[in-house]
């Protein structure tokens, strides 16, 4: 029992036996044992020789401490071929309740599902994860210039410079399992098929799935249930859609049983299955999102109904806030329709014919719409009078199905596409964006429907700003809150002071030399790869630079001409951002020489984002003119901070920021301890005014900034990066390595090609380098 264990006082049992998340297990040659640990020791991450293989299958656990073997058998008792389980089961069916829709008020549903959380805006969930890490990631979940969290897919790319990649998303229909089993299954294939189908990927067979099931074995009729959904999808559905779902797992103790004072309680979750599909995306440039464009000129709502006007809203959204089931829940009835849907949209999104796209869950088709109206900041003028049922069905109903949004123009070579699918007869038109703040609905000309687009997005947003407020610092939460009301919010935009597709780069590396830049990192950090990548487009030959490789002398910083520490969480953190890792160079003389005598060159230029720019601003005592840098500490949201914000470069020194100055434009910000914390109040003025800050956050209209979430941490007069006197080195807390690509920002102004305004900086530090 070799195994590294913090806690000593753990039996041979619970060593063994523990789950423990961090371990991993690896089968290494005995003669690549010293090339492996070498390459842990320079990662510095700590692993255990706890064995071998043998010949003999037999498994011995020795405990030298002990002198036992708390292990000993043939491996026959663990790897033999089990009995077949045997399990007598008995099928259950559930009538549901009657759910009637012809007494209920549009306006008060509306109300009542915009709140539920299934529904609800989830921004307090999606801005505390890193959603830029890799620089490879295209589409995520904030959509648009408003930055909506609507989007049905996420899309990273292949590498840094393809337009190949990775699609991604999920389906998850449980409710309808509390009235059949199958279907629930079924519309979690459908639902991750027509989420991922909003990225651009063709033959469906290059989509695979993955099955997350979840039931509560030896519950009265759950396993016939989970046999009925198993064989629904795996026997039925996807082999008539051409998908395989290699992968999956389960869990099936979703019962959980107490007492209390004499009496037996449970709580039983119905059987749950999550879909993850997962498709290799031919152009991530061709992604769809939800949101509206107003500037394509007359363009008209369709909705693709796969429901065929059945209409049924058992185990909906919509029966949940009236404290319903219902009795006859959503389902797919025609495979083949499924598929004809999938290619269709493939194609019409191939030929450019669809301006924005939304499929049909959670909430139904009026929940559809408004988060395409919500993300195209406009309203909508709809006419529901082709729609079977009565207006409520005809709205809330979770059939599957999509809204798209197409130019009039292109509806003639679009209904040719859908005609060859035999989708015709589900095409129905429903209206058209308007460039207002109102949502209106006619039927049969009469209007049953008016309200406004601003107040019914305050009400979608009610249920995150109420999670804010009881996890983050309520005062952030309000002011987040308050500037989703503002109507006039120009959104995320750019206005620059260069041209994006001038590589000022190209007469540097025509020479045919490349400047050594050290790409420096400490344990912990995640954004080396990255950086490498920006750097070398720029024309520069990156060096990785583990901390490990200057303790050991494995690397010496005079043979680099740049260096740039890069963003993570050295150390965890847990010495406060960027300390640990600046402390391991001020305290080890040798390397605090080498790092004085690296910032003193005036041949060499250096740069740090986020973590490393928390430990370059803990360095500058030994950084000629930043001695009046501040240090930064934890937001003022209380939270980790994953935005994507507008920032302004400011006149400064910078090397880096050089014909950049009056820039204005979105940046990557990731990161829970950026607030600028000054030790002296003289120290702020002086990098004022001295131009030492080369950003800072604005807001939409292009104002300076400490107001959340426009600036993300509150740092004052929203400085989010600084320079020393000379300009070689730059310290900046969002990341530019992480947008380079246009493809890789949330938000893209439509005008960029390849390059995003970001490459502009890596490209003036190889200019400067010569």
């Amino acid at each position: 029992t070799n195994i590294s264990c913090a806690e000593s006082g753990m039996s041979p049992l619970e060593t063994w036996c523990n789950e423990s998340q961090e371990r991993y297990v690896l089968s290494i040659s005995p003669e690549n044992l010293d090339v492996f640990s070498s390459i842990c020791e320079r990662e510095r991450a700590p692993f255990s020789i706890i064995g071998h293989a043998t010949a003999e299958r037999h498994l011995v656990l020795n405990d030298a401490e002990n002198n036992t073997k708390p292990i000993d058998l043939p491996l026959n008792v663990l790897l033999g071929k089990p009995p077949k389980m045997h399990r007598k089961v008995a099928s259950s069916t559930s009538s549901g309740d009657m759910f009637q829709t012809l007494d209920i008020d549009i306006s008060d549903a509306i109300d009542r599902v915009l709140q539920l959380p299934t529904v609800a805006e989830k921004t307090f969930l999606i801005t505390i994860g890193d959603r830029t890490v890799t620089g490879m990631v295209s589409r995520d979940q904030m959509v648009g210039p408003w930055q909506v969290p609507v989007s049905d897919v996420a899309v990273t790319t292949t590498s840094f410079d393809s337009y190949t990649g990775e699609a991604m998303a999920l389906g998850e229909r449980t409710p309808i399992a509390l009235l059949n089993h199958a279907a629930s299954a079924r519309m979690a294939v459908a639902e991750a098929l027509t989420n991922i189908c909003a990225a651009h990927i063709g033959d469906i067979k290059r989509i695979k799935l993955s099955a997350n099931w979840m039931a509560a074995a030896g519950h009265p009729g759950e396993d016939a249930g989970l046999y009925e959904a198993v064989k629904a999808i795996g026997e039925e559905l996807c082999p008539a859609l051409g998908l395989t779902i290699p992968v999956g797992k389960d869990s099936m103790s979703m019962k959980t049983t107490w007492r209390v004072d004499d009496t037996d309680k449970s709580v039983t979750a119905p059987l749950s299955l999550i879909i993850s599909a997962f498709g290799a995306a031919t152009d991530v440039r061709k992604t769809m999102t939800p949101q509206l464009l107003l500037d394509q000129g007359n363009s008209r709502l369709l909705l693709i109904d796969g429901g065929a006007g059945k209409n049924r809203t058992g185990a909906s959204c919509l029966s949940q806030v009236y404290y319903k089931t219902g009795s006859e829940a959503p389902d797919v009835d025609s495979p083949t329709w499924l598929l004809n849907f999938y290619y269709s949209i493939q194609k019409a999104n191939e030929r450019g014919l669809l301006l924005a796209y939304h499929d049909r869950s959670d909430g139904g088709l009026i929940t559809t719409l408004l988060e395409m109206a919500f993300a195209g900041h406009c309203g909508l003028q709809l006419d529901i009078s082709d729609l079977k049922g009565d207006p409520v069905s005809a709205l809330f109903n979770e059939e599957i199905g999509a809204v798209i949004q197409v130019a009039e123009k292109d509806l003639p070579t679009l209904n040719q596409i859908f005609q060859e699918y035999d989708l015709l007869d589900t095409i129905k038109d429903i209206g058209e964006p308007a460039q207002s703040d109102v949502i209106t609905i006619k039927n049969d000309t009469v209007e049953i429907f008016n309200r406004s687009r601003t107040e019914l997005r305050m009400l979608w947003a009610s249920t995150t700003y109420a999670m804010q407020s009881l996890r983050d610092n309520p005062e952030t939460a309000k002011q987040e809150h308050k500037a989703k009301a503002d109507n006039e919010d120009p959104g995320l935009h750019a206005i620059l002071t260069f041209d994006t597709k001038e590589d000022i780069s190209v007469p540097y590396i025509l020479k045919g030399v490349k400047p050594t830049i050290a790409i420096l990192r400490e344990q912990g950090v995640n954004s080396h790869v990255e950086m490498a990548a920006a750097f070398h487009r720029a024309g520069f030959a990156p060096v990785d630079v583990h901390m490990s490789d200057l303790h050991h002398n494995r690397y010496n910083l005079k043979d680099a001409e740049a260096l740039v520490a890069c963003g993570g969480f050295s150390y965890g953190d847990v010495l406060g951002a960027g300390e640990g890792w600046a402390k391991s160079i001020l305290y080890t003389d040798a390397l605090k020489e080498q790092f004085t005598r690296f910032f003193a060159r005036k041949d060499t230029i250096s740069l740090g984002v986020c973590n490393g720019c928390q430990m370059m601003s803990n360095l500058k005592s030994i950084i000629p003119g930043a001695e009046d840098w501040p240090r930064f500490v934890a937001n003022d949201s209380e939270r980790f901070e994953a935005r994507f914000s507008m920032v302004e470069v400011q006149r400064s020194a910078s090397l880096f920021m050089a014909d950049m100055v009056g820039s204005r434009m979105p940046i990557a910000v990731s990161h829970g301890e950026g607030r600028a914390e000054f030790a002296k109040n003289t120290h702020l003025e002086s990098v004022r005014s001295n131009d030492l800050v080369t950003l800072k956050f604005v807001d939409n209209y292009g104002r300076e900034t400490e107001r959340y979430p426009s600036n993300p941490n509150g740092s004052p007069f929203g400085i989010t990066g600084l320079t020393s006197i000379d300009g070689r080195a730059t310290i900046m807390m969002p990341h530019p390595e992480r947008v380079f690509r246009t493809v890789t920002n949330s938000w893209r102004d439509p005008e960029w090609e390849e390059d995003s305004p970001w490459m502009r900086m890596f490209r003036n530090a190889r200019k400067v380098l010569g």
